[in-house]
């Protein structure tokens, strides 16, 4: 459906976002303790008025109900704190203290939040934490709401779904740098916060940037049907893994007849595949666990709240928005399927699947946001197909700079192709205008013309588009574009967070280590190495053999004889790998006991590539 025939004076959205305020962080701008903003809320103020023509007024709307925030009453007992971070922090009140549901990302935020509920609620001790689902921005801020002292003694449980702490430290540790980078063009990191820059990305506005850390659970949820009683407050569980995160949850709280469904079901469409890239998630069985949410909870429930978002009110209003979202997931997998089985490719079913059909597509929560019809498509593609989409000539293909070159001097060289850019551009023929222009700048990057009419292309693209996070991709290869060479490729930090290296598991991070190293140069030696962590009892040998770095559990294969032993505690490993020592000072001091040839560990340090802070996107 187009958008100019969305039902726009629809008030229910707004009134269900602004719906219970209790009060307001006011301004609603958080800092650490340095003093150094970590959330601005106020930036999007100028949200409030009227569309202008550089941003799709179907994403402005959006953006300006995912920009109000405060503390929310959903019912007696059950708060919201909403326009903190990118999620939202729940808050259920038992017999002594409170539950607090998804701690958002920074524990400034969480801090900050809970505050605000105390100024009005009372100063109710938190008496346990759940999280939803193994992403950051729903733990990442425990530490401003429970004292970790206090989950050792046991005092305070943490509830996960199971398999938790598996993906919430390991998601990004192999492929982290890589998709730290795009992170940066998917939420609009460099951008400005004004009509013609960011504003938003349709889950949210925006990610905080305070404390990051994590504490284990001490329960895990193992089966659909489970259920707690914490503090007096009950909850009946349902798993739902390999949805939107490989370890999720949505839970009743029967007592309330509020059913929380995570990030399963949103008022935008979400990603089966995100732009800064992932594991391609299952929209099958994302649409099969909707199915099972309604079956389970849609009689016992009369408010429905997420992990992101507003609250529906209303049992048949909830019934339908959980069923919407079914369908949509059912909808994209299954005609992706039957396109596919025709023999379109990916991209050509993307250009098939343009809009939901019928009612689903005027509903507003189905809306393209953050996740779209067309690049979810591709990803339901990927998840049975791979890559690869059966034309031999596409088998074999040049890179796209060796590509660019041939293409222009095929099409008469960068001159010719940027003229006739140029009367496309005139035409508003803006997609073929970027495909034409990215072969100028993948052969000559320094073309200037071509840099230009390239950026203002993405611009307009931009100004267009639905989702928050094309519109951000779309202008961060705008400003790349703009940028020097030097500024183009400043480095940023493109390591996995150190909070959360004490997290990894042993075999983790020696897989990282796998993936850093120099295959080719590695390839000239081999090295045995023993690993005994004095305080967790492990034993770990790595293999260097054939330019392969093979961490193994337990003693060497065949009992050879390691080249060296390293004894040490993981706590010191934690230490030396978070930069707050360094192996030869963890020696010297004696921290670190290495007994054998003293040059083989430095030799397999010398062989880890450090990833790249950066790289160019919109370039070469």
């Amino acid at each position: 459906m187009n958008a100019s025939e969305l039902d726009w004076d629809d008030p229910t959205d707004l009134n269900n976002a602004t719906r219970g305020l209790v009060g307001r962080l006011d301004p609603c701008i958080i800092r650490d303790a340095t003093g150094r903003v970590v959330w601005d809320n106020e930036r999007w103020s100028f949200l409030e008025q009227d569309c202008p023509d550089t941003a799709n007024p179907s994403l402005w709307r959006q953006a300006r109900l995912n920009a109000v925030d405060g503390l929310f009453e959903v019912v007696p007992g059950v708060y919201q704190i909403r326009g903190f971070d990118i999620s939202n922090m729940t808050l259920v009140e038992g017999d002594s203290g409170v539950v607090v549901i998804d701690p958002l990302i920074s524990e400034e935020c969480a801090a900050a939040g809970l505050a605000l509920y105390r100024s009005h609620r009372g100063e109710r001790p938190v008496s346990a934490v759940v999280y939803t689902h193994s992403h950051l921005d729903h733990f990442g801020g425990v530490g401003g709401v429970v004292d970790r002292a206090d989950v050792t003694a046991g005092r305070v449980p943490v509830i996960a779904p199971e398999g938790f702490m598996e993906h919430a430290v390991g998601e990004n540790v192999i492929a982290g740098p890589a998709m730290l980078v795009r992170a940066g063009y998917m939420y609009g990191r460099p951008l400005s916060a004004d009509p013609t820059g960011m504003i938003g990305f349709g889950l949210g506005q925006a990610t905080s940037d305070g404390r990051v850390g994590l504490i284990a659970p001490t329960a895990l949820i193992t089966r659909t049907g489970e259920e707690l009683v914490v503090d007096g407050v009950r909850m009946l569980f349902q798993l739902t893994p390999g949805t939107e995160a490989p370890s999720e949850m949505n839970f009743l709280l029967p007592d309330h007849r509020v059913l929380l469904v995570a990030e399963n079901a949103n008022h935008t469409l979400h990603n089966v595949l995100t732009l800064r890239g992932a594991e391609v998630r299952d929209a099958q069985a994302w649409a099969g666990y909707l199915t099972e949410t309604v079956q389970l909870f849609a009689d016992r429930a009369d408010v429905l709240i997420g992990s992101h978002h507003w609250p529906t009110w209303g049992r048949a209003e909830l019934t339908a928005l959980l069923s919407d979202q079914r369908d949509a997931y059912a909808y994209l997998h299954d005609q992706t399927v039957r396109l596919m089985n025709r023999g379109l490719t990916a991209t050509e079913i993307a250009e098939e699947l343009q809009e939901f059909p019928a009612d689903l597509g005027s509903a507003w929560h189905a809306r393209g946001y953050y996740g779209t019809l067309s690049h979810n498509s591709k990803a339901v593609y990927q998840r049975y197909m791979g890559w690869y989409d059966g034309n031999p000539a596409h088998l074999w293909q040049l890179p796209p700079a060796e590509a660019g070159r041939r293409y222009l001097d095929f099409m008469g060289g960068a001159e010719a192709v940027v003229s006739k850019a140029r009367e496309s551009f005139d035409t508003g023929d803006l997609r073929w205008v970027a495909e034409v222009l990215n072969h100028v700048l993948f052969a000559e990057p320094d073309h200037t013309e071509a840099r230009e009419l390239q950026a203002a292309t993405f611009e307009r693209l931009a100004h267009g588009a639905e989702s928050g996070i094309w519109r951000n991709f779309y202008l961060c290869g705008a400003r790349e574009l703009r940028q020097p060479p030097e500024a183009r490729r400043a480095t940023v930090d493109g390591s996995p967070d150190l909070t959360m290296i004490p997290a990894l598991s042993t075999l983790q991070i020696f897989q990282a280590w796998a993936v850093r190293l120099d295959g080719p140069a590695a390839a000239a030696h081999r090295l045995l190495l023993r690993w005994e962590f004095t305080d967790t009892a492990e034993t770990w040998t790595l293999l260097l053999a054939n330019g392969v770095l093979t961490p193994m559990h337990g003693d060497a294969p065949g009992g050879g004889q390691p080249d060296v032993v390293i004894r040490l505690t993981r706590a010191e490993f934690d230490r030396v790998l978070c930069g707050t020592a360094t192996f030869a000072a963890a020696v010297t001091a004696g921290g670190i006991s290495v007994e054998g040839d003293r040059q083989v560990l430095p030799t397999l340090l010398g062989l880890l590539e450090e990833p790249a802070g950066t790289f160019p996107i919109a370039l070469p």
